[in-house]
């Protein structure tokens, strides 16, 4: 089917192509549009669809006489570069290539990149102007990216005002993102209002700019205020504790290795403020899932500032996303260089990556053999380690280092009470419901407003037919805390079934199927509060299309197909 799939794609592509190009496809007077160049011009799009950018890029250099006349081969082949790290390569194809007459987004933008690096304004901003429209290939920066680069134009030419006026320029959809450049300016032109911008972006709750308190931090080293530097990083880690840079950050503080966190990012060089702006627009495009726009910003921002390697590690994320497995354990290994933070962390991935290529056995032994080189582990390692052997189901294992953790972590702690989750959690998969519980009610104890633990727990008392009225009540806060969980509504739906409220049960478990309409469990439920309520076919439509679906174990529908035979009794309805 495949294969099918890609040979009626080739024709269509095909038939697409010589319409397009029939009459500029001439050279000489000898038709270039010959099967050959059309086969290794689709096997280059289709290495790029693949992720296989090395194999693109030796097909397209086969039919490069199309740059004249092909627009799209021309788009396909820089980004294919600049993917590639061939930035010197893309720029002689983007000075070649380039026309006045027609936008070319990516060629503006690395001949505008080039002027900029070699200070030559003038042709910079010629170019960054054009990134302004839109085009084609340019469907969404209107007024965006071109003002941000033509701020940094006139801010390089100590234009000062200029450059805050093409940033008040950029269009409000872009604010969040802007108030960052804008903060960078302040801090270039070093102004009054360089740390009071970047202190009201951390502050900001309606966006995630924990990253920018390496920022902040960054600012007061470059002032030699090291103890400001040091106190921010140690506030923002009780909120944001699993922050990679913020970690590292922490651990350079501590050990007085402030260089290595100035020579990461510098504000008074405009590049590096740029190639933060990169950094964040790959940021967007990898949660949109678009790995291979987020790759070429990413290098884009390399190619501005290749010593802020902590980046990197987005780029790795992308490349096991693309299941580019080696090129993503190799990323993975260079960021070891950086400090302990971060080789944990790669050690983490590749472990990860091991378990996707092989077994989880050898995904296993590999994070262990790393956790044992580690000179003084502290109770993050304990507790990522206990993650490990949790989502990979060694219970038992997991158990052992949540202890660990626990016995050396600050019991004042935010993570204590999610600890005790885990570790609860992890008991109860093990059978131990007497130690699982006691965790789960610690773990509320603590932080009582947790949906998921008051989920969790009281969805298991009710499984058991224990603490109904307790469990329900604990349901209905969860319900509030977390609005249209679907796991929770489920759990609610199914109190009420336990409470033989079948009524209400139905309605609450009609939702769940509605938000999760292939889980097996939900359908399951959903099912036997319509049998109660003498909605018998409606329940045995349900039953039989739950054994049809993927997720459904052969324990439920073992159990389904007796329902389907037998029903429910129902006892004392």
């Amino acid at each position: 089917m495949k294969f099918l799939n890609e040979k009626i794609y080739f024709i269509f592509f095909l038939v697409l192509f010589l319409l397009a190009n029939k009459d500029v496809l001439a050279k000489d007077g000898e038709i270039i549009y010959t099967k050959e160049n059309i086969s290794n011009y689709f096997s280059g799009i289709v290495s790029v669809q693949k992720n296989h950018n090395d194999k693109a890029l030796k097909y397209f250099k086969k039919v490069k006489l199309l740059k004249d006349s092909h627009s799209e081969f021309n788009i396909e082949y820089l980004r294919t570069l600049v993917l590639l790290g061939k930035y010197d390569e893309a720029l002689r194809f983007s000075e070649n290539v380039w026309d006045e007459k027609e936008l070319f987004f990516e060629s503006d933008l690395l001949l505008g990149l080039n002027y900029f690096l070699e200070k030559d304004y003038k042709n910079s901003e010629k170019h960054f102007r054009r990134l302004n429209k839109i085009s084609r290939y340019n469907l969404f920066f209107e007024d965006f990216i071109g003002n941000v680069l033509i701020a940094w134009s006139r801010a390089s030419q100590g234009k000062k005002d200029e450059s805050f006026s093409y940033i008040e320029k950029i269009p409000k959809p872009y604010d969040h993102l802007t108030k960052t450049q804008n903060s960078f300016l302040h801090c270039y032109f070093d102004t009054e209002d360089a740390q009071i911008s970047l202190e009201e972006i951390i502050r900001n709750k309606e966006y995630n700019f924990s990253r920018y308190n390496f920022f902040l931090a960054n600012y007061f080293l470059s002032k030699n205020d090291n103890i400001k530097a040091t106190n921010i990083i140690r506030e923002s880690r009780e909120k944001y504790s699993s922050n990679l840079l913020l970690k590292e950050t922490e651990y350079l503080l501590l050990n007085k290795k402030y260089k290595k966190i100035t020579n990461f990012y510098n504000c008074n060089n405009p590049n590096d403020s740029l190639a933060e702006f990169f950094y964040v627009i790959a940021n967007l495009y990898s949660s949109e899932k678009d790995f291979q726009l987020s790759n070429f910003y990413l290098k884009i921002s390399h190619f501005l500032n290749d010593r802020f390697i902590t980046n990197n590690a987005l780029l790795a994320e992308n490349f096991f996303f693309q299941k580019k497995y080696n090129e993503a354990k190799n990323v993975y290994m260079s960021l070891k260089s950086i400090g302990p933070t971060y080789s944990w962390y790669a050690s983490k991935n590749i472990a990860s990556i091991l378990g996707t290529e092989k077994t989880k056995k050898d995904s296993v032994k590999s994070l262990e053999k790393e956790f044992k080189r580690l000179r003084n582990p502290n109770y993050e390692h304990y507790y990522e380690l206990a993650n490990f052997y949790k989502e990979n189901e060694y219970f038992k294992e997991s158990v052992k280092y949540y202890s660990q953790a626990l016995d050396k972590i600050n019991k004042n702690h935010s993570l204590v009470s999610k600890i005790y989750d885990r570790r609860g959690t992890s008991y109860e998969r093990l059978g131990e419901w007497e130690n699982a519980e006691k965790d789960l009610v610690k773990s509320l104890e603590i932080s009582p407003d947790d949906a998921h633990v008051l989920n969790y727990l009281a969805y298991s008392w009710i499984d058991q037919g224990v603490n109904l009225d307790k469990g329900l009540e604990m349901l209905k806060k969860a319900n509030e805390i977390r609005k249209g969980d679907g796991y929770i509504i489920d759990s609610l739906g199914w109190a009420y079934y336990a409470k033989k409220n079948y009524a209400e049960a139905e309605k609450f478990l009609q939702k769940a199927v509605e938000l999760l309409p292939a889980d097996p469990v939900i359908n399951d439920h959903y099912a036997d509060a319509l049998w109660m309520l003498d909605k018998n076919i409606q329940a045995r439509y349900i039953w039989k299309n739950i054994l049809e679906l993927e997720q459904a174990e052969e324990k439920l529908k073992s159990i389904i197909k007796k329902k389907l035979v037998f029903g429910i009794e129902k006892k004392n309805k």
